[in-house]
């Protein structure tokens, strides 16, 4: 993460987003300045662009309105592409993970962006105290048993934001 921020392309940004966040890539690459509000320190997904088809809240760190904050609003995206009124392409920050020789030992060498995700959910497990349902809807998954579903409704944002604060300063405070 801290070598992220030392970058001056183009995905360097959107992925550090990613990894703030624990959104998907295609939630990152597509938002706009419109869903934002850096007043409350929030991010709106649509439901139309979530994978459950539900309108996901996202908390922001400071560190992530920090970083908001740097970006010029010269566009309707958040992170634009080369092309006027597009998105960052959709592998940019795959591309920059393997430029910068983001791999590991075993079967499956390559790191994508995704798997930050994996990253976030496993810090969860063994560094914070978070409960199994603040974790999976900051993940933005839906709780598959319907009946458990119909009578657990809340998004716990005030949790969730508690546990994006603690994750981006770990993210700033233990990696190289």
């Amino acid at each position: 993460y801290k070598e992220l921020s030392t970058l001056e392309v183009s995905a360097a940004n959107p992925l550090r987003f990613l990894i703030l966040t624990a959104c998907r890539t295609s939630e990152v690459l597509q938002a706009t300045w419109d869903e934002v509000d850096l007043k409350n320190k929030r991010w709106v997904i649509p439901a139309e662009r979530m994978k459950s088809g539900i309108e996901h809240r996202v908390p922001l760190s400071k560190e992530a309105v920090k970083l908001l904050k740097s970006i010029p609003e010269h566009n309707q995206y958040i992170f634009p592409g080369v092309t006027t009124n597009k998105p960052l392409y959709g592998m940019a920050m795959l591309l920059l993970m393997r430029n910068k020789g983001f791999r590991r030992d075993g079967p499956h060498p390559a790191y994508v962006p995704h798997g930050f995700r994996s990253s976030f959910r496993d810090w969860c497990e063994e560094q914070s105290s978070a409960p199994h349902g603040v974790i999976e809807r900051s993940l933005a998954h839906t709780i598959p048993n319907a009946t458990e579903r119909a009578y657990n409704r809340s998004d716990l944002f005030e949790k969730r934001r508690l546990l994006m604060e603690s994750w981006a300063t770990y993210l700033n405070a233990n990696l190289k």
